[in-house]
């Protein structure tokens, strides 16, 4: 595990923003400002950026986890960072989004899973983070908010494209515009969250989860993840060139001959042991 503390300008012993925990294949990044309910300042917003980077361009990694240190998940930007720039606040704002946009959008078409676990509330961009899973596991007490007209703000962190597809157009104006407080049980049967685990058995739950995807097919998870963000700005016969084009690239990897052996031979393929994008 990488070291969580570092010595700031002044001497001082300070604790990382975000843990970055390397456990073979899965990388387990943990956003770590509990004190605050990991609110998002500068320092987590560029640590977020520098991980996804890290996540995309490291190919050992074969899935990405994604949770809260603490009781909250992420109570969404720093709004006392946010008071103490004062005039500069926009300025603040527009490189707080630029590092968490960059972020988001890396996690987003990186060629492998994410996966969310949600253990406490999420709020502001703390929500957007949380729903950006492919798998999302939220703790039963954990509830969801988008929360910025609130505070006289407007919504960041891809929320306003990712709420109407997960969701709705209809759903999502209720959400932002009266900062309305989800629970855990309705934003699963709303397709916000994957599945609702009680506070307990969360941690375990999604180590089964976690651990099938990391031993799953990476190139296959990876390109289906691209043609399901794809799927909303193409047509029916453009969506389908790009599916025959992405299943016969498929076809050529390492990952694809095991699956289709495996198969064939009616055994349980291993496909941990072949690189994902490299032909045979």
């Amino acid at each position: 595990m990488r070291n969580p503390a570092f010595v700031a300008a002044d001497g001082q012993t300070t604790e990382r923003p975000l843990v970055f925990h390397r456990e073979g294949p899965v990388a387990r990044l943990t956003l770590n400002r509990p004190k605050v309910g990991n609110a998002l300042d500068l320092a987590l917003a560029q640590a977020l950026m520098e991980a996804a980077i890290e996540c995309d361009e490291d190919e050992a990694i074969r899935c990405v986890v994604l949770t809260g240190a603490g009781k909250l998940f992420c109570a969404g930007g720093d709004v006392g960072s946010f008071a103490a720039a004062g005039d500069n606040v926009a300025g603040l704002l527009k490189q707080l989004t630029a590092y968490l946009h960059m972020a988001i959008s890396r996690f987003a078409r990186m060629g492998k899973p994410l996966v969310t676990i949600v253990n406490g509330h999420a709020a502001g961009a703390g929500l957007s983070l949380a729903i950006l899973g492919d798998i999302v596991l939220s703790a039963r007490s954990a509830q969801f908010t988008l929360a910025y007209c609130g505070i006289g703000l407007s919504p960041d962190g891809g929320s306003t494209w990712l709420l109407p597809r997960l969701i709705g157009l209809r759903r999502t104006q209720e959400l932002a515009l009266t900062n309305k407080r989800i629970p855990a049980d309705e934003a699963a049967s709303l397709g916000l969250v994957t599945r609702v685990v009680d506070d307990a058995a969360l941690a375990a739950d999604a180590e089964l989860t976690v651990r099938a995807l990391a031993s799953a097919a990476t190139h296959a998870l990876g390109a289906t993840r691209n043609l399901l963000l794809s799927s909303f700005e193409n047509s029916l016969e453009t969506q389908m060139e790009l599916e025959a084009r992405a299943i016969a690239a498929a076809s050529r990897t390492a990952e694809g001959r095991e699956g289709q052996a495996a198969f064939l031979t009616k055994r349980n393929p291993v496909f941990a042991d072949v690189e994902a994008g490299s032909p045979t």
